[in-house]
């Protein structure tokens, strides 16, 4: 049996990885590597060698425009074919969000996101955390932050790039309502149930 929690597991881990091979496989909207690799396994031996394909997805920001006083704050809704064709409704409430093209911070994306999808200019941000939603396939790594929500900064109509196909719908609930949205299953984005249980637990430290 191994042995499992205490301070081992939040030391970063330096086992070794070796990587054989690397390839692109596809390279269109989203890229798909191919990665033939060996690693050091919880034995200290060395693993025979693995085949695995990633998708290549980049990083990403997402921001949740939030009032820590009334509790009121901003979540963005899309159609989402992945989710439809797994038979899901395919119009998921979100957190403002997008993805961090080359030489742009996350801060910027966070922004500019909520400029261009909700019509607010966001004044200070606040980390939450990074995530990975989902790493056995995907390198997407999520930068999540939140931010004072203020009516004043509503200064654009918001509801995404038309030439880039998106149609964004933004809305106002409290905190109370999207954690009953989450409950229900209304919400069903992962990053935006972790931002708002995040803010939920926080309470009123955020005051």
């Amino acid at each position: 049996m191994t042995e499992t929690g205490g301070e081992q597991d939040s030391v970063p881990d330096q086992r070794r990885v070796q990587i054989l091979a690397q390839d692109r496989v596809f390279d269109g909207f989203l890229a798909i590597d191919r990665y033939t690799i060996i690693h050091e396994q919880h034995n200290g031996s060395l693993s025979e060698p693995i085949t695995r394909l990633v998708l290549e997805r980049g990083d990403a920001a997402a921001v949740l425009p939030y009032d820590p006083q009334t509790g009121r704050l901003v979540l963005v809704r899309q159609f989402r074919l992945p989710a439809f064709v797994r038979g899901d409704a395919g119009w998921l409430w979100e957190l403002i969000a997008g993805t961090c093209e080359t030489g742009r911070a996350p801060e910027e994306v966070a922004r500019s996101e909520a400029l261009e999808e909700a019509g607010y200019r966001l004044g200070a941000l606040h980390p939450l955390m990074t995530i990975y939603p989902s790493p056995g396939g995907s390198s997407e790594r999520i930068w999540l932050y939140w931010a004072d929500l203020r009516q004043s900064q509503r200064v654009a109509p918001g509801g995404g790039l038309p030439q880039s196909g998106e149609d964004i719908q933004a809305a106002i609930f409290s905190l109370d309502e999207a954690l009953a949205m989450v409950r229900a299953g209304a919400i069903m984005d992962a990053k935006t149930i972790i931002a708002l249980q995040h803010i939920a637990l926080a309470g009123e430290t955020l005051r």
